[in-house]
């Protein structure tokens, strides 16, 4: 008997701005057309981890409202870019607090699917899978795909 997974839920797609990860958002909208799904696409972000490293005291509140908001106005401005003020298919742009792969993973539990790019650096290094792209299909609840960009 073979597993029947439900395929309604998103394609959820890791945005960064590097060109694998546009790449990644295109075929994430072409798959959400093909199969009448949406697209969510996710940037994470998370503040430096030397407050706590280094003994300084936790930034104000206020810092994390603003860097939360200046990823949210970069992932809405990528998206833009990447699919139109018009995409074919309905595209919501999230920010989420914390690493890629944590953000994408807990993202990816009621997933269709999960695209995400790898950026390659040089011949034998572009042969490899980023960390997070690493991460994501090892432990990924639902099936995913790695993008591959024109930078490596």
């Amino acid at each position: 008997m073979t597993d029947q997974r439900e395929t309604t839920g998103p394609v959820v797609v890791g945005v960064d701005g590097s060109e694998a990860s546009k790449q990644a958002l295109r075929w994430a909208v072409r798959q959400a057309e093909a199969t009448g799904g949406v697209v969510l696409a996710l940037m994470a972000w998370d503040l430096p981890h030397a407050h706590l490293a280094l003994g300084w005291m936790p930034p104000a509140t206020g810092e994390e409202a603003a860097v939360a908001e200046r990823a949210q106005q970069e992932l809405t401005q990528i998206v833009e870019e990447v699919v139109g003020p018009r995409p074919p298919v309905e595209v919501h742009a999230e920010v989420r607090r914390g690493t890629p792969a944590s953000v994408l993973l807990n993202a990816a539990r009621t997933a269709s699917l999960l695209v995400v790019g790898s950026r390659g650096h040089g011949a034998f290094a572009g042969l490899l899978l980023g960390s997070v792209a690493q991460h994501c299909t090892q432990h990924a609840a639902c099936p995913v795909l790695v993008v591959r960009g024109d930078d490596g």
